[in-house]
């Protein structure tokens, strides 16, 4: 693939981790909403967005979701999978150990991109998502951090997370040929199996006044389109410069929080800015290389 399409195609990927920056705003924004609730509200308004394209342009529906059973297992596994994991993670261990242990993610999906064909681990990915996550520690835990033996369950089902949607990411790539398209479905079964768990496990609370703007949003971007960005990304991009950018995710994110007055700025802060921008930069140094040649 030429190196202009990859570079654009990376940075296609890279929307989506500048839209997941938002989820914890948002989350917050949606007010009381429950969980799985939540996550079944915002998906199926992505797949009805989804719907309501392919009604417009005139395009197959059952042939965007007629896919092999493959396909479905993995887009639905990653996209329901790794919510299922992360809720079942912040009920049983606490939200900082929790979140550290989740944003394995990137630093995987560079390890497990070297099973691809065609694509090599190099020093500088390496040494790029682990500064990324050197500075994910730092912001996470503020330099504090106790793991206790009582939340071990919590802790496996953090490391699941990160091992579906890190598996998710990477065997995607070898489904280059399936349309983006496709995750308007993952979408709508994802907001269905979402759904079913809400009412098995969760009482309903509806959002109220402006909350409802903040599910409209999360429908629209960090659980909406940049499902669609991601696929995009990590099939034609650089999977490895993605996986060391992905550490910006949780850098913005309190950027956002200190901005709306969520959270207080401080050395770790700065700190974990030097080290998640320096681990980018290294991490997208096989671009930087790709536009010299």
């Amino acid at each position: 693939m030429p190196a202009r399409s990859i570079r654009l195609s990376t940075a296609i990927g890279a929307i989506a981790i500048l839209l997941w920056s938002t989820l914890a705003i948002l989350t917050t924004g949606a007010g009381q909403v429950p969980p799985f609730q939540l996550t079944a509200m915002t998906f199926a308004l992505a797949f009805l967005l989804a719907l309501a394209k392919w009604l417009l342009k005139g395009e197959s529906i059952a042939g965007h979701l007629r896919q092999p059973p493959q396909v479905w297992l993995v887009g639905v596994g990653g996209l329901f999978g790794y919510h299922f994991f992360y809720f079942v993670a912040l009920r049983n261990a606490p939200p900082v150990e929790a979140n550290l242990i989740n944003y394995l993610w990137p630093l995987l999906i560079v390890l497990f991109s070297a099973l691809l064909p065609g694509e090599r681990l190099r020093w500088y990915h390496a040494a790029g998502v682990l500064a990324g996550l050197a500075g994910t520690a730092l912001l996470v835990t503020g330099g504090r951090l106790e793991l206790k033996v009582e939340f071990l369950p919590g802790y496996f089902a953090a490391l699941a997370c990160a091992l579906t949607w890190s598996a998710y990411s990477v065997i995607n790539r070898r489904f280059g040929h399936v349309p983006t398209d496709a995750v308007g479905g993952f979408c709508g079964l994802t907001a269905l199996l979402a759904l079913l768990c809400h009412l098995a496990f969760e009482a309903t609370v509806w959002p109220q006044g402006l909350a409802w703007l903040s599910v409209a949003a999360l429908g629209l971007g960090p659980v909406g389109a940049a499902f669609f960005l991601w696929d995009h990304g990590v099939k034609h991009g650089d999977i490895r410069a993605l996986g060391a950018a992905a550490y910006a995710t949780p850098l913005l994110s309190t950027l956002l929080l200190i901005a709306f007055g969520q959270a207080e700025p401080g050395l770790a802060l700065g700190l974990a800015l030097v080290l998640i921008v320096g681990g980018a930069v290294l991490g997208a140094g096989g671009l930087i290389g790709r536009r010299a040649a």
